[in-house]
């Protein structure tokens, strides 16, 4: 079994939220992948996008994703990570692919300013756009596809846990 494990799916899933949980009950570190672009860039994610725009920081997305060294670690990561295929081949190498996935209509309960989020929209796109471009996206990279449309954060970490053991026959 790869040693680490990479949460996909949507901006408002709870990537970050579920991978810093699963992180602790696996005894794993944990990473989010939007901080390390901040971190690197010295920006927030709207900023850089308003610098560089949507071409540019998919650009910087997809080099700061397929640069992730790490072991036994939880890594979040961004919802467009899966335009970047240099990217997510390096996760799918180094981890376990697991699709949050969440339908249309609880996605827009979840999500406020998609721009103040740093959500990557093409001028004129969607939520609803970008949910049926990548949603194919995220099927086509996923390990693991856990659909929480009827779970809770605790259902959604017991799920991918049970779908990691069944898969790897591996005790966590």
């Amino acid at each position: 079994m790869k040693s680490n494990v990479t949460l996909i799916g949507m901006p408002g899933v709870g990537k970050s939220t579920v991978g810093v949980i699963l992180a602790k009950e696996l005894g794993y570190s944990f990473i989010d992948s939007d901080l390390l672009i901040q971190s690197r860039e010295q920006k927030l994610l709207h900023e850089i996008m308003d610098e560089v725009g949507v071409e540019g920081f998919l650009k910087i997305e997809e080099d700061v994703n397929a640069s992730i060294t790490a072991e036994r670690t939880v890594i979040a990561t961004g919802g467009s990570v899966v335009y970047g295929e240099k990217a997510m081949n390096h996760l799918k190498e180094i981890s376990n692919v697991v699709y949050l996935k969440l339908p249309h209509d609880q996605l827009m309960h979840r999500l406020d300013d998609l721009h103040d989020r740093g959500v990557v929209l093409k001028p004129g796109q969607t939520l609803e756009d970008i949910f049926n471009e990548r949603s194919v996206l995220y099927e086509k990279y996923a390990d693991i596809i856990v659909d929480e449309s009827e779970l809770d954060i605790e259902a959604t970490l017991h799920r991918i846990e049970l779908e990691l053991l069944r898969r790897y026959n591996a005790v966590l």
